[in-house]
């Protein structure tokens, strides 16, 4: 910064990042072997819900199938981090989720329908519908590599 002052959006930058580097540490947590997501819920500088993908409650923690093929039940870390939020007496309206992985469709509409303003992401998804659609919802989208 050459001893400039950080600007507004060199600060968030760097709290996005630390924030997808949190949600990664947490993705540490999941028992899937081909692919390993956490999401973090913040809300006015608060982490307020958390989650990984994983199997339901009660399921054992095996999240692939004999052919390496991730079972169909296995919930998304986006989901399971807006579940925690449900049963709790928080609300994720206004939050921002950071994420490990660009979230899919179906984790796109339980991310508009509980009104998380923003998403931040670190790796993008081989499909870009979620994407295209909570963009289409309004709802602020940044791609932000961890990658030094």
């Amino acid at each position: 910064m050459n001893g400039q002052k950080p600007t507004i959006d060199d600060k968030q930058l760097a709290l996005d990042k630390r924030y997808l580097r949190m949600a990664r540490i947490w993705a540490e947590n999941s028992y899937c072997e081909r692919r390993k997501v956490g999401a973090l819920i913040v809300k006015d500088k608060s982490i307020i819900s958390d989650g990984y993908n994983g199997t339901p409650v009660g399921f054992e923690n095996v999240c692939e199938d004999e052919n390496g093929l991730t079972k169909q039940y296995v919930l998304h870390a986006e989901a399971n981090a807006i579940s925690k939020v449900a049963r709790s007496t928080n609300d994720c309206s206004g939050a921002t989720v950071y994420v490990t992985a660009a979230p899919c469709i179906e984790c796109s509409k339980l991310i508009i329908q509980c009104h998380i303003r923003r998403v931040v992401y670190s790796t993008e998804y081989r499909l870009r519908d979620g994407i295209e659609l909570l963009q289409r919802a309004g709802i602020q989208v940044d791609y932000v590599s961890l990658e030094e």
